[in-house]
């Protein structure tokens, strides 16, 4: 269990409590969360120490990869856990908050799909032996992925009081980003989904 790894299960740990701490219905517990207004917005403690945590867990993401690499410590283990950390992590706050109704339901509907296909076309690939780099539309869809969903738990502050829909904003170039990403998996894909319609082709001719 190398440092990298180590990182990434701190994350997965990380990951759940902030989870826990949005899904827990605190009132019917007889907890109330102490809440202060800032402008116009009231502002809910419990959802700032989210943003503290989910904050720390992404920033993890990076750290653990660049050590891994750094150190030549990448392991398929490693590599398990960070897709598993990844998902627990974004797909679940996503969730929460589409249910709350901070975000649209459309966000997580199309995020959710999108790793679907490509962990699927992912794992195709590797049982065939080839590796299918990460794209920069999807570094791009993360920085702005979990740059949203922080300014979504910190109540799109400071921006919030220019009237700036900054969050909502990084959420949609996400989801755009994620689609493209998505699609320019499939298309690197495509001569291992379909290896005989290229041979028939050329037989045709």
């Amino acid at each position: 269990m190398n440092l990298p790894n180590k990182i990434t299960i701190t994350r997965i740990i990380l990951s759940i409590i902030v989870i826990l701490l949005l899904l827990i219905p605190w009132y019917a517990l007889g907890v109330e969360w102490p809440s202060f207004i800032l402008g116009n917005v009231v502002i809910n403690i419990k959802y700032l120490i989210a943003g503290v945590l989910f904050a720390i867990a992404a920033f993890s993401d990076f750290l653990d990869g660049y050590l891994a690499r750094k150190n030549d410590e990448v392991t398929d283990l490693g590599k398990m856990l960070d897709a598993i950390a990844d998902k627990i992590l974004v797909n679940g706050v996503l969730i929460i908050l589409a249910y709350e109704r901070s975000i649209s339901v459309v966000i997580p509907v199309v995020i959710i799909t999108r790793d679907i296909i490509v962990d699927s076309l992912k794992m195709i690939s590797g049982n065939k032996g080839k590796v299918v780099a990460a794209s920069i539309p999807g570094k791009i869809k993360t920085i702005f992925m979990v740059g949203g969903i922080t300014l979504v738990l910190f109540y799109n502050m400071p921006f919030e009081l220019l009237s700036i829909p900054v969050a909502d904003l990084f959420l949609l170039i996400a989801t755009i980003f994620s689609i493209i990403s998505g699609c320019m998996y499939y298309f690197q894909m495509h001569d291992l989904l379909f290896p005989n319609k290229k041979k028939s082709k050329k037989q045709t001719i």
